[in-house]
């Protein structure tokens, strides 16, 4: 096959696969258009089956990880944290929308970092709705922070967030240094989300709520924090001896397994359901057209563009271009395809397109895969989100917190070196 014809396939078929992921005709999961690009591009040899099974072999590792923390998300969900922590943030909100937004970012950043993006867009999103109409607040700013955390405060762990796992894959860093170095860019992206919601929401938080009805609070499932603590401290432990951090997340997803089963909580159907098998499938064919893509031609083109090193203005030019290519192809596929060509630069490189990848798609509703679904999940609670606004508050949100963060990544370098 000539080269600019697989180069144009790959492009078209990544741009279909793309489409249909946002799009969903009939409902379908985003594997029914994903898995049979992949099989058509090395099929016709756009990409040869060898390189095909290495881009899997991968982002094997990474899907296993994923599955387990998804696991381990629905089935803390099972055991009521959920929507304990719902009913602590209407207690103690005590009728102030204001302290509820801090109260939504704090469990809203937590959650994230913990259990990742996807717990806080598919699990806490429909807490935070309820908890606003139990208060009578307006629910704008308290959804919108959900979206925007999910994205933003999935900078912290290896565990927070796909694109993560993937970076934390190709930096060569440990799991407590990726951590170290993260954590200062973490606390500032959220501290400028935490600014310009505020003030961009204003109206909506002084209009004022009712205080939460008096009910009996629902006790904090304790087993399952110190699982998630357990697992936590397992993340940290494997990476020091070497291991896959995955074991670390089956266990605690195990743990909880045994448990609810045991108590008839949940059902091994449902346990397989939760791994969302459809979408990891997903994950390792839009790999494999990403790599098509970047060997037919977008990696030479896209060397040109790339900065080199780790000099502060390297670092921004390199957050800059994930962002932007983020809201052009979506962040996944933008990791993909960069991370090849920042990890000679070294692992501060590396972060700095995580910086990119991460808070980038706070512009636009096609820049991550969880700002599509907060957006289904938002709708069928029939509140309505505007293009206009949302657009709006990320041209306000993402360049102050994209630099915010890259100054306190570059900070963070010196101090605790790449």
């Amino acid at each position: 096959m000539s080269t600019p014809f697989a180069e144009a396939l790959s492009i078209v078929l990544l741009a279909l696969v793309l489409v249909c992921a946002v799009v969903r005709p009939w409902g379908w999961p985003e594997a029914v258009v994903a898995v049979p690009a992949a099989g058509l591009l090395i099929g016709v040899g756009a990409l040869p089956p060898s390189a095909a099974l290495a881009e899997v072999e991968r982002l094997g590792p990474v899907v296993g990880f994923l599955a387990a923390v998804l696991v381990l998300a629905q089935l803390c969900d099972d055991e009521g944290l959920f929507h304990a922590c719902g009913a602590w943030m209407a207690r103690t909100a005590a009728g102030r929308p204001r302290r509820l937004l801090v109260q939504v970012f704090a469990v809203a950043s937590v959650i994230t970092a913990v259990l990742s993006l996807d717990a806080t867009v598919v699990l806490l999103t429909p807490v935070v709705f309820a908890t606003a109409a139990r208060l009578g607040a307006r629910p704008k700013p308290h959804l919108y922070a959900c979206t925007h955390l999910s994205n933003t405060a999935s900078l912290l762990l290896p565990v927070s967030n796909l694109t993560n796992l993937l970076a934390f894959a190709a930096s060569g860093l440990s799991f407590t240094r990726f951590a170290a170095l993260m954590a200062l860019p973490w606390l500032a992206a959220i501290a400028v989300e935490y600014a310009v919601l505020r003030r961009f929401f204003a109206a909506d938080l002084d209009a004022g709520a009712r205080g939460p009805v008096a009910a009996e609070p629902p006790a904090m499932p304790l087993f399952a924090l110190l699982t998630v603590a357990g697992t936590l401290a397992g993340f940290v432990l494997t990476s020091a001896l070497g291991i896959d951090p995955a074991w670390a997340a089956l266990a605690g997803a195990l743990v909880l397994a045994v448990r609810a089963l045991a108590r008839r909580r949940t059902t091994p159907a449902a346990i397989v359901r939760s791994a969302a098998v459809p979408f990891l499938a997903f994950v390792l064919a839009l790999g494999v057209v990403v790599r098509a893509v970047v060997d037919n031609g977008l990696a030479a083109a896209l060397g040109h563009l790339v900065p080199h090193g780790t000099s502060l203005p390297a670092l921004l030019g390199l957050a800059a271009l994930a962002a932007v290519l983020a809201n052009v192809i979506n962040n996944l596929p933008a990791t993909l395809v960069l991370l090849p060509l920042a990890v000679p630069s070294g692992a501060g490189a590396v972060l700095a397109v995580l910086l990119g990848v991460n808070i980038g798609p706070n512009l636009t509703y096609a820049g991550s895969l969880a700002t599509l679904l907060w957006r289904r999940i938002v709708r069928a609670h029939d509140t309505a989100i505007g293009l206009g606004e949302f657009t709006r508050l990320g041209l306000l949100v993402v360049p102050a917190a994209l630099v915010t963060a890259v100054l306190a990544l570059w900070g963070s370098l010196q101090v605790v070196g790449g």
